[in-house]
């Protein structure tokens, strides 16, 4: 059996992020037509540890079927070590015969199809003309959605926060030259959110990190940082005043912690949802309503995100020569 492996770069090279956008939305159709099976993910939290490892499994049909596991081991310390916060593969199967396919670097699939699906949700949400944007954040996910917002072509002027005042200046000075619009640092999330049509929170925190008073009538929250019911990144108050769109409502309810715990301090309840972001594409629900509300899309990673990208990619690498053939050896058919 032979199958394909896919690096980082590999994955870099062959999924730009203009290409993801699209991949992401059509996926997200599918997945609320009903053509693809998503179950909640299965996660593995050892007692007394700070990090998990997950298993997020996805089937779809139609046109393009394929089976997909992705196994991602979450260390939020990884940072401070110079590395993803996220660890792992994708493993693509066949639909018509379960062989395994492909495997491929798991981080990079869901740097680049995260920060894609934000900016589906910021194209179908944010106001017409939303220019200031604010990223709170400077890992993998701060640098991708960077990447994903500068692929809307609307934006004039960006500010970005880290933990310590030098990531956000080291962010700055080594992405700036690369876009077309003007990357601040600024020194604390106050500042850089202030006034700003677009927030992305993409950090590591447990604790809340964005707060309602600092967020301006009529902005935009991509929230995509948090993704277990026991952390979360915006405060209740945030989270009870903006409309609140998500990925998929069944993972919200079960996984996030920026909805179970402003629900469980009995603020909202599930009726808060106002619906998928696949429920706006189909148009079955309309987005933004006025000017001045302010919209929350809760990205929790779902995976026929990864399913959609990882055959994205693997188709490509096919047509391209790229990747590394593996023969696993093994027998063909089964015995008889």
């Amino acid at each position: 059996m032979e199958i394909l492996v896919l690096s980082h770069e590999d994955v870099e090279k062959l999924m730009p992020m203009r290409d993801c956008i699209d991949v992401m939305a059509e996926v997200l159709e599918t997945l609320e037509r009903g053509d693809a099976h998503n179950p909640l993910r299965s996660v593995v939290k050892p007692p007394n540890t700070g990090h998990f490892l997950g298993l997020m499994p996805a089937y779809r049909g139609g046109d393009h079927p394929a089976y997909c596991l992705k196994e991602v081991c979450i260390f939020p310390e990884n940072p401070k070590r110079g590395l993803d916060a996220h660890q792992g593969s994708v493993l693509l199967h066949s639909a018509e015969t379960g062989e395994l396919i492909a495997v491929m670097n798991g981080s990079a699939i869901t740097a680049i199809r995260t920060a894609a699906v934000s900016a589906v949700a910021t194209k179908l949400l944010a106001r017409e003309d939303a220019k200031e944007l604010a990223i709170v954040g400077t890992g993998v996910q701060g640098r991708s959605h960077l990447d994903a917002m500068a692929a809307l072509d609307r934006f004039e002027r960006v500010r970005v926060v880290g933990r310590r005042p030098d990531s956000a200046r080291a962010f700055a000075e080594e992405l700036g030259p690369k876009y077309s619009l003007s990357i601040e640092p600024a020194d604390n999330v106050q500042k850089a959110v202030e006034g700003a049509d677009v927030i992305v929170t993409a950090t590591n925190s447990s604790e809340p990190v964005l707060k309602r008073e600092w967020i301006a009538p009529g902005a935009h929250i991509n929230a995509v940082g948090s993704s277990v019911r026991y952390a979360r990144e915006l405060d209740t108050a945030a989270v009870v005043r903006s409309r609140l769109f998500v990925d998929r409502k069944e993972s919200t309810i079960n996984e996030a912690g920026d909805f179970l715990f402003p629900k469980k301090e009995g603020a909202v309840d599930d009726d808060h949802i106002v619906g998928e972001i696949g429920d706006i594409l189909l148009g079955k629900i309309g987005g933004r309503r006025t000017p001045d509300e302010i919209t929350l899309f809760e990205s929790l990673g779902l995976a026929v995100e990864d399913l959609a990208a990882s055959y994205y990619v693997y188709h490509r690498a096919l047509k391209e020569g790229s990747g590394t053939p593996v023969d696993l050896g093994g027998l063909a058919h089964a015995p008889t």
